[in-house]
């Protein structure tokens, strides 16, 4: 459903899941639009609200990425989902699609990833370098073509800009993704680069509902850009 410029996947009580579209930030300083300003906007026509609305922003994706994001409006819900994502419990693939063929078709790469301070940057470092974190992810390969490889993933670590950095550290880097030397454009070359995709997709969210305890699965569709990749 689509409703105040937000594409609704699953709503139950307190817990919102988003389908986020590329080049919108999850959140934002004031006066910059972003899904915080519009699930608060959306919040308050809804539930006739006149002030600020409590909204926690449980996880977050990069900005030229797009996906299944989970929000709450309560707090306790929050706290609970909150430690539902801490300890692990909480079931999330992504789909890439990367410059190249990945082999072996499946297997895990393991780096550290060091954030740069001040800029939305990430680096490889050496295991032994200051503040250097451990980074773990397994991939599949789901499909691969003359424009690269479709990979599906399950990340063990959440770090900054992790699958991006992983798979352009091997020669992979997300199609789009000039921030980290891709030469495969994707999606519509909007004059305003941060207004562009990359071929990162947060396909699938499974969780527990913090409040009714009931599973919940959802499955987030794919932008319009990626048709254009022919897949298998």
């Amino acid at each position: 459903m689509e409703t105040t410029g937000l594409d609704i996947l699953y709503e139950d009580g307190p817990i919102l899941v988003i389908n986020k579209w590329p080049g919108i930030l999850t959140q934002a300083p004031p006066g910059i639009d972003s899904l915080e300003v519009r699930i608060k906007a959306y919040l308050r026509e809804r539930d006739g609200i006149l002030g600020d609305v409590y909204l926690a922003i449980i996880h977050r994706l990069d900005r030229p990425a797009s996906g299944a994001l989970v929000f709450a409006s309560q707090r306790l819900a929050a706290k609970r989902l909150s430690l539902q994502f801490e300890h692990r419990r909480v079931a999330k693939t992504y789909w890439a699609f990367v410059e190249g063929a990945v082999t072996p078709e499946e297997g895990t790469w393991t780096d550290y990833i060091y954030k740069v301070h001040g800029v939305s940057q990430a680096r490889i470092v050496p295991a032994d370098f200051p503040g250097g974190k451990l980074a773990v992810l397994h991939y599949w390969v789901r499909f691969s073509n003359e424009q690269g490889t479709w990979l599906e993933i399950e990340l063990e670590t959440g770090r900054t800009h992790q699958i991006r950095i992983q798979a352009a550290s091997r020669g992979h880097p997300v199609l789009g993704d000039v921030q980290y030397k891709a030469v495969c454009p994707f999606g519509p070359q909007h004059a305003d680069e941060r207004l562009r995709a990359i071929a990162l997709h947060a396909q699938s969210l499974a969780f527990t509902h913090p409040i009714t305890r009931e599973s919940v699965a959802i499955t987030a569709p794919t932008p319009a850009a990626w048709k254009d990749l022919e897949l298998g």
